[in-house]
């Protein structure tokens, strides 16, 4: 039987390196394929590099281009509005200086070309996350001060500001046939998996709201299979990710200095957990089988980002991508164990 998925790895956090960097680093650490970010795709002239280029850089590598990771260019859309300056090293420095419409408007006209790349590189999932459509207080997840009152509902304001501010950009992905894969996530539109799924109600179902799997995000209540059960049939990205909470430290807490907050991202084999039983989920769920079909190949993507406060990013990530080729990357089974008994 073949193997039910293939070892991959997120670009994101390997910004320093080009896209052909990147790839090398990615091949030599064991991966089939990449998940390149949107700024390894620019041309350094405003714009991105031609389909055709891009697609000969993997296939001279004989890798698979596994989306294109797009999560800043869309958290500074919906989230700037609120005047925010924590997305501003994702902005072009003339661009940050703009009032909040103007800075929203350029990343809208942004994400509809990188859409139209990614389209045009045969790539039909989009791992990305909304920003924060409902404001900072919500975002909080803890109703300080209230959401709502006389003459105000935060939450019913942040529907109808989220339905009308992605419009144009989900309308243009259903053109172009793309999953937008919001990664649910603490500080964005949708922080755990009845958030994702009312988001999918106010916009009438639409068709390309979709979720990017990722398990490290699950430290707060909700498991990672509680989480992905509930969205399952929404999958059609993941990302493989560890963590470990350290115990009688404050979760939430102003400390920006990561070896001194209480969750962590840890190597995959060492951190709290198990990703077979994640891996094993994902398939439960058709993740492997929406994938494949949706881009027809034979294989799914398990996407390594790979993080750590600790240890080297590139050591991290090469052991993450050796950990999921090693250990993740086995053949499905074709029917039940119990099929053969008795034969």
């Amino acid at each position: 039987m073949p193997n039910a998925y293939h070892a991959s790895i997120e670009g994101a956090q390997h910004g320093g390196k080009t896209l052909e960097q990147f790839l090398d680093y990615a091949r030599k650490s064991g991966a089939t394929g990449a998940q390149p970010s949107n700024y390894m795709l620019a041309d350094g002239k405003g714009g991105f590099r031609k389909a055709k280029d891009i697609r000969a850089a993997f296939e001279s590598r004989g890798m698979s281009i596994d989306g294109v990771s797009t999560h800043c260019p869309f958290w500074v859309h919906t989230s700037a509005w609120t005047g925010t300056k924590s997305g501003n090293p994702f902005i072009p420095a003339d661009v940050a200086k703009l009032p909040a419409d103007k800075i929203e408007k350029w990343h809208e006209t942004y994400l509809l070309k990188i859409m139209d790349l990614v389209a045009e590189l045969g790539v039909k999932s989009v791992p990305m996350f909304w920003g924060v459509a409902f404001g900072w207080e919500v975002a909080t997840g803890y109703p300080w001060g209230f959401w709502a009152g006389a003459g105000f509902d935060l939450i019913k304001e942040g529907q109808e500001r989220f339905v009308k501010k992605t419009a144009k950009l989900r309308r243009h992905a259903n053109e172009l046939g793309l999953k937008l894969c919001h990664e649910i996530h603490p500080g964005t539109a949708a922080m755990c998996a009845d958030d994702f799924l009312m988001l999918v109600n106010i916009c009438d179902n639409d068709p390309c709201l979709a979720v990017n799997a990722d398990p490290s995000h699950c430290w707060e209540g909700e498991s990672w299979e509680t989480r992905f059960l509930k969205v399952g049939k929404y999958i059609y990205a993941a990302h493989v990710k560890n963590f470990t909470i350290r115990p009688g430290f404050p979760l939430r807490a102003a400390e920006p200095n990561w070896p001194r907050r209480a969750m962590q991202f840890t190597d995959l084999p060492t951190g709290d957990l198990n990703m077979q039983r994640y891996a094993e989920l994902l398939l439960h769920v058709g993740y492997r089988d929406r994938y494949c079909k949706l881009h027809g190949t034979a294989t799914a993507p398990l996407v390594v980002e790979a993080e750590s406060a600790h240890r080297d990013l590139d050591s991290t990530s090469a052991n993450g991508v050796r950990y999921v080729a090693d250990h993740l990357c086995w053949p499905a089974a074709a029917g039940s164990f119990e099929d053969g008994m008795g034969a």
